[in-house]
């Protein structure tokens, strides 16, 4: 594969690139480069992570990157989730890797590695010493926003301190070419970028998702970033903690018909219309197109190629707010059926951590 497709594979569809001139250079450079993306081990995995970074992993692996997901449970543990109980946080892991395999990820195709593999290393632990005494407390604070919670908390764990600090060291222990992720994870990556030339590590490329909305508005405050664009991006996206406003990866038809039904979606507005935006950041990159149904006396069906066409569309006033709503249902319905078939054959994980969340 050439140099220039390559790039095409890692490039598309993402939102920031740190830096465009260091990714191409890598890539010729490097026919294997090494990559990946952290997740805390949760709960329920919801369509962002797995249909937006999900879909950016499969690029990645298709351009040659030797990459490895990372089930970060010890980060999961001192932020507290799933009760901050460990052997629910490895149940959550577990059930994480069903998903990503259902989504085309199995082990084999990607490596699957666990924050307790690294705990084990005392030279780890050294690296987040070097780390921490190359880093003031105010921006080790800085990149707190990574962990979900505002740069303006004030009630705030000793442990939480640590959690950048074991951010950046994973990417140097791993010897990373490339740090993955999210939009909201970009805090953290400025630091290890900050920092690796001082301590003598390799400086790493970032390259960053979009963040796919939730579907109604979830009320969060506080800041997670100094850009405005960025800080509303973080706190409008989808979160398990507005429950109504999350697509999970394991939802049925008809609850994610349910879900878009009740979905924010003024009529002819493009801004700040998370179905458009999920249309845009999901379906396009995984069909190609939107199919839309509806009686030929609203206009009968139609195929729409792009996002741009399906934009101009919808805020001329050409498609209605409930047949948008229903054709990215279908959609995201048709993107999910892998997962659900999975499931239906090994349910075991998935009912774990359903359970988890019931009693927790």
């Amino acid at each position: 594969m050439d140099i220039d497709t390559r790039y095409e594979l890692c490039s598309r569809n993402l939102q920031e690139i740190i830096k465009p001139d260091e990714l191409h250079n890598l890539l010729e450079t490097n026919e294997k480069p090494k990559g990946y993306v952290g997740f805390e081990c949760s709960g329920l995995m919801h369509a962002g992570t797995g249909l937006i970074v999900g879909r950016k992993m499969l690029d990645y692996v298709e351009a040659g990157f030797d990459f490895v997901i990372f089930l970060a449970d010890w980060h999961s543990w001192i932020n507290n989730k799933l009760g901050g109980v460990m052997e629910n946080i490895r149940i959550g892991g577990e059930y994480f890797k069903d998903c990503f395999t259902a989504l085309d990820l199995p082990e084999g195709k990607v490596r699957y590695l666990w924050a307790s593999d690294l705990v084990q290393e005392a030279e780890y632990w050294a690296k987040i010493v070097r780390v921490m005494k190359s880093s003031s407390l105010r921006r080790i604070l800085r990149a707190m926003p990574i962990m979900g919670r505002s740069s303006d908390s004030r009630d705030i764990e000793a442990a939480w301190t640590l959690y950048p600090a074991m951010q950046a060291s994973d990417i140097y222990q791993m010897d990373l070419d490339a740090a993955c992720s999210g939009m909201d994870q970009r805090k953290v990556h400025m630091l290890a970028r900050e920092i690796a030339p001082k301590l003598g590590y390799k400086t790493p490329i970032c390259l960053h998702s979009p963040l796919l909305p939730g579907l109604q508005d979830s009320n969060v405050t506080g800041t997670f970033d100094e850009d405005a664009s960025i800080d509303h991006s973080i706190k409008s996206k989808m979160s398990k903690s507005v429950e109504s406003g999350a697509i999970w990866v394991n939802d049925p038809p008809e609850i994610i018909q349910e879900k878009y039904r009740q979905a924010f979606c003024p009529a002819k507005q493009a801004e700040g219309n998370p179905v458009l935006e999920h249309a845009r950041l999901v379906v396009f990159p995984h069909l190609g197109v939107l199919e839309i149904e509806r009686p030929g006396k609203y206009g009968g069906d139609l195929t729409v190629e792009s996002y741009t066409e399906l934009e101009q569309l919808f805020v001329s006033g050409d498609l209605h707010p409930l047949d948008l709503k229903k054709a990215v249902a279908e959609s995201f319905t048709k993107i999910l059926e892998p997962v659900r078939r999975y499931f239906e054959g090994k349910p075991e994980n998935l009912e774990k951590i359903r359970q988890l969340q019931i009693t927790r």
